[in-house]
């Protein structure tokens, strides 16, 4: 058996079409919980979304991990519900497959003016 497993559950057309898994299924391994994570308010609603994946990745190796590949899960907020879409795109480019779980949710504002988009999650980073 190995020290660490990781299975994604996406049966269905909507969940490959949101990118995005039911379930995400670990065993073994350490879990990462990441802080929310914004960009600089300058960027335009993509780049903010690039930095903020960028800046993840960063995290997740800094701790141990492999990158965006070991989230499991992350919680998305965005300010515009028109923006929904795009971030779905966005997310499809970085999560080639076994996308983690997420929640996409549209909120009033963010803490800093001219935040678009927050995003947090978790991570299961394997053993040796």
């Amino acid at each position: 058996m190995p020290a660490f497993a990781k299975e994604c559950y996406a049966p269905d057309k909507r969940a490959q079409e949101r990118a995005f898994s039911r379930a995400v299924i670990t065993e073994g391994g350490k879990t990462i919980w990441l802080a929310g994570q914004t960009a600089a308010a300058n960027l335009d609603f993509e780049g903010q979304v690039r930095q903020i994946f960028a800046n993840l990745d960063k995290t997740i190796k800094a701790v141990g991990g492999k990158g965006l590949a070991d989230m499991v899960t992350m919680t998305v907020f965005i300010n515009d519900v028109r923006l929904g879409d795009r971030f779905v795109e966005i997310r499809k480019e970085v999560f080639k497959e076994c996308f983690p779980g997420s929640a996409l949710i549209t909120v009033t504002g963010f803490a800093r003016p001219g935040v678009m988009v927050e995003v947090q999650g978790i991570a299961v980073v394997g053993g040796k």
